[in-house]
This record gives C-alpha cells, sequence and structure tokens, in this order.
C-alpha cells in the first residue's frame, strides 16, 4: 500500500476482518476507522508501529514480505541479521549454527545488523557535541518513532539525529566489502531479517533519502521458524560452519533498551513503548522538561526484543543478549572477522548522514491556512456538542476525531449514538434512521440477530 510515497507493511484483511475495533481503539495515531463493520487505514496517519497488529483476535492484519525467493535473484545474497533473532534461540544455540543453516537456506554470507553500532556510535557523539543548541538530541533508529515525530510532534522533527541506523551502516559495508574483493554492485542482494513493521516501512520508503542500500525484507518469525526446524530436524553435523565473528558488548546491546543512551554523553534517558514516548513527548513539546542531552526513544516494549515480528518472551530475548554482551567482553583479536569493518571506517562515516527529515501532516483540514483555520474552528464547535466519552460507537477512535473526520466531510454528526438518542428525543430524527445509521459503521451482520 503507499499514499504519497509513505509506505505502509501493514494490510488490512477486510474478509477476514471482524470490525471488532481493538484495532482502532489502540492505534497511537488514531489512524483506524471503522466502516460497514471493517476496520480500515487512514494511510496520512499510520506509523507502521504494529499495535493494530499485536490485538487483532484474527489475524485480519497482515505485515507484508519478500517473497523468499527474491534472494535467489542475486549472486550474492547477504543475511543481515539482527541480534534478537539470535536472542530468540536457546543459548545452547550458538550464533555459528544460526548462520549455517541461513546458508542452507540459500544466503552466501550472513552479517550481523548491529556491525555498524561501533561506527554510528561515535558519529552520534561528535553530532551531540557540535549541536549544543538542539537539546535533547533524538536516536533515529526506531522508524516508527521517527514516524511518530513526523505526523504527531512536527515542531520536533529538527531534535532527530539525521543518520543511518547501524543496519544500513552493516548494509553498505557489506557492499564495500565484497566489492573490494571484485563482485559487481548488481549481482549483491542484502536483505534485512526485521523484527517489525517499521522497519519494512523505513526500508521500502526510507526517511532522508531516496533509496534504501537493503534490497529485501524477510519477517522474523518466518525465518525463526525456518532456522528453528531446521536445526532440530538437523541430524548431520557435517554442513558449512561459518567463522565465528567479534561483536562488541555495545553493538550486541544496541537494539535493546538502553543500547544507545549508555553510550552517550551528558544526561541520556531512554524510553520504551509507544505511549510512553508519546506522553514524554507530548511534555517536550509543551517544553515540560528540560536539560537532557539525548533521548534513545523506541516503540515496542523491551525495543526491538519486543518487536512484532518476534516469537519468544522478549524478557528472555533481552536477557540472552545480556549474557551474550558479557561473555563478548574481551579485547578482541585484530585478525578476527569482523574487525574488518575498520578498514571501512572512512567511506562509512562519510556515508551516515541523510537528508533533514521533514514533518508530514497527519491532520490537514484544508490547503490553505485560512480554510484550515475556519474547519479547525468548526471541530471546536463540534467538541461543544459531543459526549467526550470517546466510545467509539461512531466507528472513529474518539469524540476529537470524529469531529474531524466531519469537518472533513468522512462522517455525519448522527454517527454519534448519543446526538442520535437527542435527535430523537426532539422528533427530528426517527429510529429507524438511527439503525441505519449503525448499520453503515459496523455493517448489517451486527444488527441482524434474532433475540428472544
Amino acid at each position: 500500500m503507499k499514499s504519497n510515497g509513505f509506505h505502509h507493511a501493514l494490510t488490512f484483511c477486510k474478509e477476514t476482518c471482524v470490525g471488532c475495533s481493538h484495532c482502532m481503539k489502540v492505534c497511537p495515531t488514531q489512524a483506524i476507522r471503522v466502516h460497514n463493520g471493517k476496520a480500515e487505514l487512514m494511510p496520512n496517519r499510520c506509523i507502521d508501529c504494529g499495535e493494530c497488529y499485536r490485538v487483532c483476535p484474527v489475524d485480519a492484519i497482515k505485515v507484508e514480505q519478500d517473497d523468499f525467493d527474491f534472494i535467489f535473484n542475486y549472486k550474492y545474497r547477504v543475511a543481515l541479521v539482527p541480534g534478537v533473532l539470535l536472542g530468540q534461540l536457546s543459548e545452547e544455540i550458538n550464533p555459528r549454527q544460526i548462520y549455517s543453516v541461513l546458508m542452507e537456506l540459500g544466503f552466501t554470507h550472513v552479517c550481523e545488523a548491529e556491525t555498524g553500532a561501533e561506527i554510528l556510535k561515535h558519529a552520534m557523539e561528535n553530532y551531540v557535541s557540535k549541536n549544543p543548541d538542539i537539546r535533547p538530541l533524538i536516536s533515529a533508529f526506531c522508524p516508527a518513532i521517527v514516524r511518530l515525530i513526523q505526523v504527531k510532534f512536527p515542531s520536533l522533527v529538527n531534535h532527530i539525529i539525521p543518520m543511518k541506523p547501524p543496519l544500513d551502516i552493516a548494509g553498505l559495508y557489506y557492499q564495500e566489502l565484497l566489492k573490494k574483493q571484485g563482485v559487481n554492485e548488481d549481482e549483491i542482494g542484502l536483505f534485512y531479517i526485521t523484527p517489525c513493521a517499521a522497519k519494512i516501512a523505513a526500508i521500502k520508503s526510507p526517511v532522508g533519502e531516496v533509496k534504501s542500500v537493503i534490497n529485501g525484507v524477510i519477517n522474523m518469525d518466518f525465518a525463526f521458524n525456518k532456522v528453528l526446524t531446521t536445526i532440530k530436524q538437523s541430524k548431520s553435523p557435517s554442513c558449512f560452519v561459518p567463522s565465528d565473528s567479534y561483536l562488541s558488548p555495545q553493538a550486541i546491546l544496541w537494539s535493546l533498551t538502553t543500547g544507545e543512551s549508555s553510550n552517550m554523553p551528558g544526561r541520556s534517558l531512554a524510553i520504551d513503548g509507544i505511549n510512553n514516548v508519546i506522553e514524554f513527548l507530548e511534555e517536550l513539546e509543551n517544553e515540560e522538561v528540560s536539560n537532557i542531552d539525548f533521548l534513545e526513544l523506541r516503540s515496542c516494549d523491551e525495543s526491538c526484543a519486543g518487536g512484532i515480528l518476534t516469537s519468544t518472551n522478549r524478557f528472555f530475548t533481552a536477557e540472552r543478549l545480556r549474557n551474550r554482551a558479557k561473555s563478548a567482553n574481551r579485547k578482541p583479536d585484530k585478525t578476527e572477522v569482523g574487525m574488518e569493518i575498520r578498514d571501512f571506517n572512512d567511506y562509512l562515516v562519510d556515508h551516515l548522514k541523510i537528508e533533514k527529515i521533514e514533518p508530514r501532516s497527519m491532520l490537514k483540514l484544508d490547503e490553505n491556512i485560512k480554510g484550515a483555520l475556519e474547519k479547525m474552528k468548526k471541530v471546536n464547535e463540534l467538541m461543544e456538542i459531543l459526549p467526550y466519552v470517546d466510545c467509539g460507537i461512531c466507528g472513529s477512535p474518539t469524540c476529537q476525531s470524529l469531529a474531524e473526520d466531519i469537518v472533513r466531510e468522512e462522517a455525519e454528526v448522527s454517527r454519534c449514538i448519543f446526538i442520535q438518542r437527542i435527535l430523537e428525543q426532539k422528533g427530528t430524527f426517527t429510529q429507524q434512521e438511527s439503525i441505519d445509521v449503525m448499520k453503515e459503521i459496523w455493517g448489517e451482520k451486527k444488527l441482524d440477530k434474532d433475540l428472544k
């Protein structure tokens, strides 16, 4: 699904949807409406956080991924693996086994997505020190948070550090590594195994870039099942076992909560969970917080360990990654696999930055300011007659969103069940008209019950 170049990884299956409205109630940007008994997405508001996906009781919300066979369009197929995939599997299964299975499935190379974290860490430290007038600076790691700020807190977009995440740096690194070995760039396919929908959207329509270096995405639940099944069924130890590679403790922990903030200078805070983030950004926008240098904001609880496409308990995943980081807390050998990224340091630093991040309006009442102000006045007038109960029976998540929908001529005030009762008492609205409105919102089936 595309809208004005804003790609979305979440799609709603109307055939499966039962119109329960669970998704509408949890959406943090009020991007969902119910019409004819089916949930509908408003693309300009959606940030692909996946909260709707978590609560759908009938699996009517899907997360897109590229066909796995797409990887075979390339001669050199690199799997970019986030640490949380490794953390989901038992500690008895070591990273080399997982790499081996991925190569059995068809990848020719495996690179951990956090490989570029060390380079990014130093670049972010420099950016924080060179921009003392902007506080707090906000990490661009979580694409759902970047989009949240774009659509809901546009005045804060200049606080986002305009730098690529470790994933893109790892992709650039491996692309350059293979090119150095004589491989043509068009023969290299970079595929990310993603724990969330927001990263799919970020790859398909990156913010601050025309095109991502990543060629495709594989959903983590799909990869997890493939890897686990293959390891369980494997009876022969004769498969190719790649060399282990070194990753620093800081890089291993980068995708967990406090993974970035613990590395930043000054006073830093880490906040996870989309509603916690929204609450904090509202305080920041209202200038109620100060003296903070750096903010690490993540959409999911426990950050990437709690991504919607992960398969196991996020707390166990985080625990395993922390244990792995402890065992990696040693001085690396300069010849170890993974250390060669330092040879590409200057190139990667030169390609870290992205273009200025622009706000995206999710509430565009009118094209011109005068018209928008007049419509905002009408929204406020409507709010005086609406009941402020946010029941959602009108098919909009809140009374405020219904008022905005009415002003945009996408709904009628008669959708409000409280307004219906008032109009019925005044004799200007019939019971049948109320029933017809409810059928329009919730579908005929919900009102077609044989009650005795």
